[in-house]
């Protein structure tokens, strides 16, 4: 099946190198760490469950700019370093910001619905504090959201009975309208986020 437009922007998106950056100030009152899609993309509809075992579709992001990492509970590192940065980036954007200045929210997607039951999932993300949230659902369901943003999963076996899963570790910004807007290519570190979010959640 051939590639939709969009499909072909994301691709070619999550697979930028790191750009280079302006000294200038310009540069300082711009994002400097994410890449900002040409056009802001509406995400396809998808049907999913949270933490909570309800349904999660593209409704729930309406209002609010989210943060979307795809990963998994038995992530070794990346996942859990990924979301620990996140949670600091929000923690931090709240405490040197304005009461009234808006936060993302940060959802974990499983791409290990096979292990990664509502009540695994509840427990995991508990840990990273609040505006953490995390939704699952069949791999046919994954796969059809992860196809129409450019973001590769897949099961990798691992000695005789147990697996892994190898996935795309960027971090993608998703606009109050439910619209694919930027993205952070890995290594993240917790000051990109800090100093990037603002800017992108100010876009429209």
């Amino acid at each position: 099946m051939p590639r939709s437009k969009y499909s072909l922007i994301v691709l070619i998106v999550l697979g930028l190198a790191a750009s280079c950056r302006s000294g200038s100030d310009d540069a300082a009152r711009e994002p400097l760490y994410a890449t900002v899609l040409p056009e802001p993309l509406p995400l396809p509809a998808f049907a999913l469950y949270d933490e909570e075992n309800q349904a999660f579709t593209r409704e729930r992001l309406l209002g609010t700019t989210t943060l979307l990492f795809f990963g998994f509970t038995h992530c070794p590192d990346i996942c859990p370093a990924t979301l620990q940065q996140l949670a600091l980036a929000r923690k931090q954007l709240l405490e040197e910001g304005p009461a009234s200045t808006p936060v993302p929210q940060i959802l974990l997607i499983s791409v290990d619905p096979e292990r990664d039951t509502p009540a695994k999932l509840k427990d995991y993300v508990s840990h990273f504090g609040e505006g953490v949230f995390a939704a699952t659902g069949s791999p046919e369901s994954i796969t059809e959201l992860t196809s129409g943003l450019g973001v590769w999963f897949g099961k990798e076996l691992e000695g005789d009975d147990g697996y892994t899963v190898g996935h795309s570790s960027a971090v993608l910004v998703i606009g109050e309208d439910a619209t694919f807007r930027a993205v952070f290519s890995a290594p993240h570190k917790t000051e990109y986020f800090v100093h990037d979010l603002p800017f992108l959640m100010a876009m429209r």
